[in-house]
């Protein structure tokens, strides 16, 4: 499984940080150690209101400016750490792309911050897949799906690798059956190690650290 790293976040202007700014800030990150995950959210929201994105993010990778109305603050800085993962065969932009969907009135969500790396090994898993394949990806189906949303999602598991933001549904311009023969043979050659599901219409590939199938 290839390594990830944590961004640094860039520096946040001086001009733009307030006395009363500056209190808060530190206040959300003091709070997000303590707290966890709802907290640190908190803590990257308020980051990114300060102007801690680069500007242009949403433009320079084609994503809609309408699905930060979706996603909320840090649709720009997701997707900026995203595009650190340098894919070949995809964009940043389909991999984004399911978090929009709605199931009955549940709406998808970002990951959480904490959870972001966990998704760098199953992408670059994805893109050396499309290069053995020598096809591009068509489109991506489904990569973190909010616990909310995944129960809405017709026999996804409760704990399903989706809700760690560690898994990704892929369609190919070929075969499903063919994509899961070939993420199989990198898996027995050492690449990694996951899981690996075939259904009629796509592909399931997860870097969750041992070897399963279905």
């Amino acid at each position: 499984m290839l390594p990830d790293s944590l961004d640094c976040p860039a520096t946040v202007p001086p001009s733009l940080l307030t006395r009363r700014g500056a209190v808060r800030l530190l206040a959300l990150s003091s709070a997000s150690l303590l707290a966890g995950t709802q907290s640190s959210d908190a803590f990257w929201d308020f980051f990114a209101s300060l102007g801690g994105t680069p500007s242009g993010t949403l433009e320079r990778l084609h994503i809609p400016l309408e699905w930060k109305g979706i996603l909320g603050s840090r649709l720009p800085a997701y997707a900026d750490y995203l595009q650190k993962a340098r894919l070949k065969h995809f964009t940043v932009r389909q991999v984004i792309e399911p978090h929009i969907h709605k199931r009955g009135r549940v709406q998808n969500t970002l990951p959480p911050r904490a959870m972001w790396a966990n998704l760098r090994s199953t992408l670059k898993v994805i893109d050396a897949l499309a290069d053995r394949l020598d096809v591009d990806v068509d489109r991506c189906v489904s990569a973190y799906r909010s616990p909310a949303y995944n129960a809405r999602c017709r026999g996804a598991k409760r704990n399903s690798y989706h809700t760690r933001n560690n898994a990704i549904d892929i369609v190919f311009p070929c075969s499903p059956g063919k994509v899961a023969a070939m993420a199989r043979a990198m898996r027995a050659s050492g690449l990694y190690k996951g899981g690996v599901g075939r259904y009629s219409g796509f592909t399931h590939v997860d870097t969750r650290g041992k070897n399963v199938d279905w």
